[in-house]
Protein backbone atom coordinates (compact mmCIF):
# COMPACT_ATOMS: atom_id res chain seq x y z
CA UNK A 1 0.00 0.00 0.00
CA UNK A 2 1.09 3.22 -0.89
CA UNK A 3 2.19 5.67 2.47
CA UNK A 4 1.37 8.73 3.66
CA UNK A 5 3.04 11.20 6.10
CA UNK A 6 0.76 13.03 9.00
CA UNK A 7 1.79 16.34 8.72
CA UNK A 8 5.14 17.79 8.66
CA UNK A 9 6.80 15.55 11.33
CA UNK A 10 3.97 12.62 11.65
CA UNK A 11 4.34 8.71 11.16
CA UNK A 12 3.53 7.30 7.68
CA UNK A 13 0.65 5.34 7.40
CA UNK A 14 -0.92 3.25 4.86
CA UNK A 15 -2.53 5.96 2.24
CA UNK A 16 -6.08 3.82 3.49
CA UNK A 17 -6.83 4.07 7.33
CA UNK A 18 -9.28 1.80 8.78
CA UNK A 19 -12.42 3.83 10.83
CA UNK A 20 -13.35 1.30 13.78
CA UNK A 21 -16.90 2.90 14.91
CA UNK A 22 -18.47 -0.22 13.48
CA UNK A 23 -16.30 -2.37 16.41
CA UNK A 24 -19.07 -0.62 18.45
CA UNK A 25 -21.73 -1.93 16.54
CA UNK A 26 -23.16 1.64 14.32
CA UNK A 27 -24.08 -0.34 11.73
CA UNK A 28 -25.35 -3.57 13.04
CA UNK A 29 -24.57 -6.42 15.97
CA UNK A 30 -20.68 -7.09 15.79
CA UNK A 31 -18.66 -8.84 18.60
CA UNK A 32 -15.29 -8.62 19.43
CA UNK A 33 -14.36 -12.08 17.31
CA UNK A 34 -15.57 -10.41 14.70
CA UNK A 35 -13.46 -7.25 15.06
CA UNK A 36 -10.11 -8.60 15.65
CA UNK A 37 -10.54 -10.38 12.49
CA UNK A 38 -11.32 -7.48 10.36
CA UNK A 39 -7.95 -6.07 12.03
CA UNK A 40 -5.62 -8.93 11.33
CA UNK A 41 -7.29 -8.69 7.92
CA UNK A 42 -6.51 -4.85 7.64
CA UNK A 43 -2.87 -5.60 8.54
CA UNK A 44 -2.36 -8.38 5.08
CA UNK A 45 -3.30 -5.58 3.54
CA UNK A 46 -0.98 -3.04 4.16
CA UNK A 47 -3.61 -0.71 6.44
CA UNK A 48 -0.99 0.40 8.98
CA UNK A 49 -3.27 3.17 11.00
CA UNK A 50 -6.57 3.18 13.15
CA UNK A 51 -9.00 5.53 13.92
CA UNK A 52 -11.12 5.61 16.68
CA UNK A 53 -13.04 7.69 19.12
CA UNK A 54 -14.01 7.57 22.74
CA UNK A 55 -17.80 8.03 22.39
CA UNK A 56 -17.82 5.12 19.54
CA UNK A 57 -19.79 2.70 21.82
CA UNK A 58 -18.87 4.92 24.84
CA UNK A 59 -15.36 3.29 24.78
CA UNK A 60 -15.91 -0.13 23.16
CA UNK A 61 -14.40 0.12 19.95
CA UNK A 62 -11.17 1.43 22.11
CA UNK A 63 -11.70 -1.49 24.26
CA UNK A 64 -11.46 -4.42 20.96
CA UNK A 65 -8.35 -2.45 19.53
CA UNK A 66 -6.86 -3.31 22.93
CA UNK A 67 -7.51 -6.37 23.42
CA UNK A 68 -6.28 -6.95 19.31
CA UNK A 69 -3.31 -4.70 20.48
CA UNK A 70 -2.40 -7.16 23.52
CA UNK A 71 -1.84 -10.20 21.32
CA UNK A 72 -0.35 -8.21 18.40
CA UNK A 73 1.74 -5.20 20.04
CA UNK A 74 3.06 -2.04 18.21
CA UNK A 75 1.28 -3.40 14.73
CA UNK A 76 -0.50 -0.22 13.84
CA UNK A 77 -0.45 3.52 14.45
CA UNK A 78 -3.50 4.90 16.11
CA UNK A 79 -5.49 7.96 16.21
CA UNK A 80 -8.31 8.77 18.80
CA UNK A 81 -10.35 11.52 19.78
CA UNK A 82 -11.95 13.40 22.38
CA UNK A 83 -14.21 16.18 23.55
CA UNK A 84 -17.71 15.18 23.44
CA UNK A 85 -20.05 14.23 26.39
CA UNK A 86 -22.69 11.85 26.51
CA UNK A 87 -24.04 12.23 30.05
CA UNK A 88 -25.88 13.85 31.14
CA UNK A 89 -26.74 15.13 27.95
CA UNK A 90 -24.90 14.96 24.83
CA UNK A 91 -22.55 18.03 24.15
CA UNK A 92 -19.10 19.22 23.04
CA UNK A 93 -16.76 20.31 25.97
CA UNK A 94 -13.12 21.13 25.64
CA UNK A 95 -11.97 22.17 28.61
CA UNK A 96 -8.92 20.49 30.19
CA UNK A 97 -9.76 18.79 32.83
CA UNK A 98 -12.16 17.10 30.47
CA UNK A 99 -10.30 16.71 27.79
CA UNK A 100 -7.50 14.98 30.23
CA UNK A 101 -10.36 12.46 31.30
CA UNK A 102 -11.25 11.69 27.83
CA UNK A 103 -7.70 11.03 27.04
CA UNK A 104 -6.36 9.00 30.25
CA UNK A 105 -9.92 6.67 29.69
CA UNK A 106 -8.43 6.02 26.39
CA UNK A 107 -4.98 5.28 26.45
CA UNK A 108 -6.46 2.56 29.58
CA UNK A 109 -8.75 1.38 26.85
CA UNK A 110 -6.16 0.78 24.45
CA UNK A 111 -3.22 -0.45 26.64
CA UNK A 112 -1.02 1.87 25.52
CA UNK A 113 0.51 4.93 27.22
CA UNK A 114 0.91 7.45 24.23
CA UNK A 115 -1.49 7.72 20.90
CA UNK A 116 0.58 9.20 17.87
CA UNK A 117 -2.74 11.65 16.90
CA UNK A 118 -5.65 12.56 19.20
CA UNK A 119 -7.79 14.85 17.70
CA UNK A 120 -10.58 17.42 19.40
CA UNK A 121 -13.36 15.05 18.06
CA UNK A 122 -15.85 18.12 17.96
CA UNK A 123 -14.99 22.10 18.67
CA UNK A 124 -16.43 23.87 22.01
CA UNK A 125 -17.29 26.99 20.99
CA UNK A 126 -17.11 28.62 24.05
CA UNK A 127 -13.66 27.74 24.74
CA UNK A 128 -11.29 29.69 22.50
CA UNK A 129 -8.89 27.44 19.97
CA UNK A 130 -5.60 28.49 21.24
CA UNK A 131 -6.82 27.59 25.37
CA UNK A 132 -7.67 24.52 23.57
CA UNK A 133 -3.80 24.03 21.56
CA UNK A 134 -2.56 24.89 25.29
CA UNK A 135 -4.26 21.76 26.41
CA UNK A 136 -3.21 19.64 23.82
CA UNK A 137 0.47 20.58 23.90
CA UNK A 138 0.62 19.64 27.21
CA UNK A 139 -0.29 16.47 26.49
CA UNK A 140 2.18 16.31 23.86
CA UNK A 141 4.79 17.40 26.07
CA UNK A 142 3.92 14.96 28.59
CA UNK A 143 4.71 12.04 25.78
CA UNK A 144 0.87 11.21 26.01
CA UNK A 145 0.19 12.05 22.49
CA UNK A 146 2.58 12.48 18.99
CA UNK A 147 0.31 15.04 17.48
CA UNK A 148 -2.79 17.36 17.36
CA UNK A 149 -5.98 17.03 15.15
CA UNK A 150 -8.81 18.60 15.04
CA UNK A 151 -12.47 16.73 13.98
CA UNK A 152 -14.86 19.08 11.59
CA UNK A 153 -13.52 22.47 11.81
CA UNK A 154 -13.39 25.64 9.94
CA UNK A 155 -10.46 26.38 7.64
CA UNK A 156 -10.32 30.41 9.96
CA UNK A 157 -9.99 27.85 13.15
CA UNK A 158 -7.58 25.73 11.38
CA UNK A 159 -5.60 29.05 10.77
CA UNK A 160 -5.88 30.35 14.34
CA UNK A 161 -4.39 26.74 15.50
CA UNK A 162 -2.05 26.47 13.69
CA UNK A 163 -0.53 29.90 14.55
CA UNK A 164 0.05 28.04 18.51
CA UNK A 165 1.42 24.94 17.10
CA UNK A 166 1.27 22.72 14.30
CA UNK A 167 -1.53 20.88 13.64
CA UNK A 168 -0.92 17.49 12.65
CA UNK A 169 -4.29 16.46 10.73
CA UNK A 170 -7.45 17.63 10.34
CA UNK A 171 -10.59 14.89 9.69
CA UNK A 172 -13.67 15.91 7.56
CA UNK A 173 -16.33 14.14 5.60
CA UNK A 174 -15.38 14.27 1.99
CA UNK A 175 -16.82 12.03 -0.90
CA UNK A 176 -18.34 12.65 -4.23
CA UNK A 177 -21.41 13.00 -2.27
CA UNK A 178 -20.09 15.55 0.13
CA UNK A 179 -17.28 18.45 -1.47
CA UNK A 180 -17.23 20.85 0.83
CA UNK A 181 -13.83 20.82 2.43
CA UNK A 182 -12.69 22.31 -1.52
CA UNK A 183 -13.90 25.32 -0.57
CA UNK A 184 -11.17 26.40 1.57
CA UNK A 185 -10.07 23.28 4.14
CA UNK A 186 -7.65 21.31 1.52
CA UNK A 187 -6.31 24.51 0.87
CA UNK A 188 -5.46 25.23 4.25
CA UNK A 189 -3.83 21.85 4.60
CA UNK A 190 -1.62 22.33 2.04
CA UNK A 191 -0.53 25.37 3.31
CA UNK A 192 0.10 24.91 6.78
CA UNK A 193 1.81 21.35 6.50
CA UNK A 194 -1.50 19.59 8.02
CA UNK A 195 -2.28 16.56 6.75
CA UNK A 196 -5.95 15.76 5.41
CA UNK A 197 -7.56 12.52 6.46
CA UNK A 198 -11.40 12.38 4.37
CA UNK A 199 -14.04 9.92 6.32
CA UNK A 200 -16.69 8.63 4.48
CA UNK A 201 -15.45 8.46 1.58
CA UNK A 202 -18.60 6.32 0.04
CA UNK A 203 -20.95 8.76 1.64
CA UNK A 204 -22.11 6.63 4.70
CA UNK A 205 -22.69 3.53 1.63
CA UNK A 206 -24.47 6.02 -0.42
CA UNK A 207 -22.10 5.17 -3.41
CA UNK A 208 -21.50 1.74 -2.33
CA UNK A 209 -22.89 -1.58 -4.24
CA UNK A 210 -25.12 -1.42 -0.70
CA UNK A 211 -25.01 0.30 2.17
CA UNK A 212 -23.38 -0.36 5.64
Amino acid sequence: MQQRQLGKDGPMVGAVALGCMSFAGFYGATNEAESHRTLAAALDLGVTHLDTARIYGDGVSEEIIGSFLRQNPARFSIATKGGIRTQPTRGFDNCEEFLRECLEGSLKRLGVDHVDLYYIHRRDQTIPIEDVMGTLVRFKEEGKIGGIGFSEISPASLERAAAVHPVMAVQSEYSLWTRQPELGMIQACERLGTAFVPFSPLARGMLGEKTP
